[in-house]
């Protein structure tokens, strides 16, 4: 059985007064420990799965089921417990006047855990920032310091799932890397189960073991990485995804 489980999964908004189907229809499958990665243009639909798991995206059909069991709605304390989700823009996910230690310590007080002292040194000190750090404020840190920060935040209730939402498309490209580099080795460590979204399938590549590529909020075309890395694509969208991640890496 799939740690995560989406089956045929249909998102509707109402956009001046009519109906716009976001996702149609998608299934997919994660298994416990595994790094699944959602690829496509913007308004494919990839970031809309994300938020449905969390119930912030109005789900008008299918299932989604953590562990076998299908989400409550609203989404409950366990469900936070197990799940958390970084996102895009580190700057906007942090609330510019709290402090880092606010910010970390928050969900401790939230769901009545102890220890904040021992458990915020050590959420810093798991994402490469010094104990100093606590008493800053947002703007008092680089864009990578700031993800970093939310990565942590996202870890303070020992999840066993992140959702990864462009987690590294608002840093410049060498910090990318790191930011990359630090949640391959979270996940190792901590056995963790990824599901990401990203337009770039250079860091999906990067990061995933199966990728889902979407268009329209459909479901293009599900292959492995190995298949990523050596170009066999099936489908015209697809490989018109990996030409231009070839362009832009040439580029840059």
């Amino acid at each position: 059985m799939a740690l995560i489980e989406i089956e045929n999964l249909s998102v509707t908004f109402t956009a001046k007064g009519r109906p716009v189907r976001a996702v149609k229809g998608v299934s997919l499958a994660v298994e416990q420990g595994e790094s699944y990665g959602l690829v496509g243009e913007s308004g494919s639909g990839k970031s809309t799965i994300l938020r449905a798991i969390c119930g912030l995206a109005p789900v008008s059909g299918g299932t989604i089921r953590i562990g076998g069991q299908p989400l409550p709605s609203p989404r409950g304390a366990d469900f936070s417990r197990r799940v958390q989700m970084v996102f895009q823009d580190p700057y906007a996910s942090l609330h510019p006047r709290h402090t880092i230690d606010r910010t970390l310590s928050e969900p401790l007080a939230i769901h009545g855990i102890g220890n904040t002292d021992q458990r915020v040194t050590q959420a810093l000190k798991d994402v490469g920032l010094p104990p100093n750090f606590r008493f800053r404020f947002p703007h008092q840190l680089s864009g990578g310091q700031r993800q970093r920060v939310a990565i942590a935040r996202a870890l303070m209730l020992e999840p066993s799932i992140l959702l990864l939402d462009e987690p590294t498309s608002a840093l410049d490209a060498s910090v990318q890397a790191e930011t990359l580099n630090l949640l391959n080795r979270l996940c190792a460590e901590r056995g963790l189960t990824f599901l990401m979204v990203s337009h770039d399938l250079a860091v999906i590549d990067h990061m995933c073991d199966r990728i889902l590529v979407m268009q329209h909020g459909q479901a293009v075309e599900e292959l492995p990485r190995e298949a990523l890395a050596k170009a066999e694509m099936k489908t015209d969208y697809a490989r018109s995804l990996f030409a231009a991640s070839a362009d832009r890496m040439l580029d840059a």
